[in-house]
């Protein structure tokens, strides 16, 4: 089965609600006008039911089957934010929101759940119900788990989940997908380092934090290096560094560092968070410094279920033909949270030739659209067959 003909008549249509959000996207969970208008859509459509501020912004609709005798309930779900990131793109329908655009293309998530609702509420043609996830705050502020937390799954007895994503750099409208750990877990860690601050022509009567922080800084490296097994994925990155000084001549009583670690398993992930403030202390005594070590855990390892992928992974080859095995990702995606309480896949959609994501110059292809939709129609019509 080949792209479905009905969203390719759709295309026009969906790229106008795409390019539409492209030029007013929304951080975080302020995607009140994001929000509003897929609700708007779900109920125009015909949805049995449209629910607002689920994980704050976040919009459920419901689709009945032509029957119910299945008793199952699949979810489908998109995110809907952008990123704090101020376009290059020069395109006629850029952002029109200074210091934010959709870089990610959660606005073609979006628009292709949309089109697939839009699809599926016309034609019905399942055994079941499917519940359209839209949902705000993935770009750190864990929307999903918000959605979650709300009670989404229980409310609407949600038994699977399955979510996609535009890659950069595949063939547009190609599929990769791998079962297992596949996005990375995302923590991150802040270091205050106290020393002794004085006149820089003196620097024995001081403690410089700077010559702390900076072996710190290094020496946080042999996490990987020495302390991980060389099999296993970790990757702790210092970010940023800071002093308490800006002149030439002051040697700064304070330093401080900020940084990400991520990792493909839950012990690395322990292993990072016990060797960090380790190594932190460990430095900092060495020179006669102190230090404070803040530890903050963010999403968990996002981890496709087996036959759940293997199922994506069929409907995707229906759909263009084949589907490759995806590499890991060391970035972060809160989808991880809707899969630990449900079974399900996340797969990624080919973007083609394009800058990546998270860059300035981005821009989602819109001729991903009908193959995106498709997948998901694909995903309802054939786990839950009419009968």
């Amino acid at each position: 089965m080949p792209v479905k003909n009905r969203f390719a008549e759709l295309q026009d249509e969906i790229t106008v609600w795409r390019r539409d959000m492209h030029e007013n996207p929304e951080i975080l969970f302020e995607t009140h006008r994001t929000s509003a208008m897929v609700a708007e859509k779900l109920t125009e459509f015909g949805c049995d039911e449209v629910v607002t501020g689920i994980g704050r912004t976040g919009v459920v609709g419901v689709i009945k089957g032509k029957s119910d005798r299945s008793g199952k309930v699949i979810g489908l779900r998109a995110d809907m934010d952008a990123l704090p990131i101020l376009e290059a793109t020069g395109l006629d329908y850029a952002s029109k929101t200074p210091g934010a655009m959709h870089a990610c293309g959660h606005d073609g998530h979006t628009a292709m759940l949309l089109g697939a609702a839009k699809y599926l509420a016309e034609t019905r043609n399942f055994d079941g119900t499917v519940v359209v996830i839209f949902q705000p705050a993935e770009e750190g502020g864990g929307g999903g788990k918000e959605m979650c937390d709300d009670g989404m799954m229980d409310r609407w007895n949600i038994q699977e989940v399955y979510g996609m994503h535009n890659w950069p750099g595949r063939p547009v409208g190609s599929f990769s997908i791998r079962p297992g750990s596949f996005f990375a877990a995302t923590d991150q860690f802040e270091i205050d380092v106290e020393g002794l601050g004085g006149h820089a022509a003196k620097p024995h009567e001081t403690i410089d934090s700077t010559v702390v922080t900076s072996h710190l800084v290094l020496a946080l490296q042999t996490i990987a290096s020495r302390n991980a097994d060389p099999v296993e994925q970790i990757v702790v990155s210092v970010t940023s560094f800071e002093t308490s000084s800006t002149a030439f001549n002051v040697i700064p009583q304070r330093a401080k560092i900020k940084g990400t670690v991520r990792t493909m398993s839950k012990e690395m992930r322990e292993l990072a968070e016990t060797r960090i403030p380790a190594i932190a202390e460990g430095v900092a005594a060495t020179f006669g410094a102190t230090v404070t070590v803040n530890y903050y855990k963010g999403y968990p390892v996002m981890v496709n279920h087996e036959e759940q992928t293997e199922f994506a992974a069929e409907v995707a080859r229906a759909v263009s033909g084949g589907c490759d095995e995806a590499p890991l990702v060391m970035g972060g995606e809160d989808f991880a949270f809707m899969l630990e309480e449900r079974p399900g896949a996340y797969i990624l959609v080919g973007n083609g030739d394009t800058a990546m994501v998270h860059h300035p110059e981005y821009n989602f292809n819109d001729e991903a659209i009908p193959a995106g939709c498709s997948w998901w129609a694909e995903i309802v019509e054939r786990r839950m067959p009419a009968a």
